[in-house]
């Protein structure tokens, strides 16, 4: 079952990622929840993970969306995620990290 998405948009410098993360989470709740999707109720996580990325980039990072369902037959998603952070030398703990759904 997938256990995250990847969002790909070109976001002015007037906007909030985290205004844009509230609002499509909040409305694919409520569109997930309206049409009973699930047994029982339909959340998102806490939190979320943003990257930037430079326009010279662009082709391979919509080929690296595109390959998804390939990549995750090797790479959970916290592996994935954990590489990200290392990749962009973000700082970081493990017990701040999400709960894994696969663990």
């Amino acid at each position: 079952m997938p256990d995250h998405i990847h969002i790909l948009i070109g976001l002015k410098p007037d906007k909030s990622i985290s205004d844009l993360v509230r609002d499509i989470k909040a409305n694919s709740s409520k569109f997930i929840n309206d049409k009973k999707w699930i047994n029982g109720k339909f959340e998102w996580q806490t939190g979320f993970g943003a990257f930037s990325y430079n326009h010279s980039h662009l082709t391979n990072v919509i080929r690296y969306i595109e390959n998804q369902k390939e990549h995750h037959r090797k790479k959970t998603f916290k592996e994935e995620y954990i590489g990200f952070l290392k990749s962009f030398n973000v700082d970081f703990k493990n017990e701040y990290l999400f709960d894994d759904v696969n663990e």
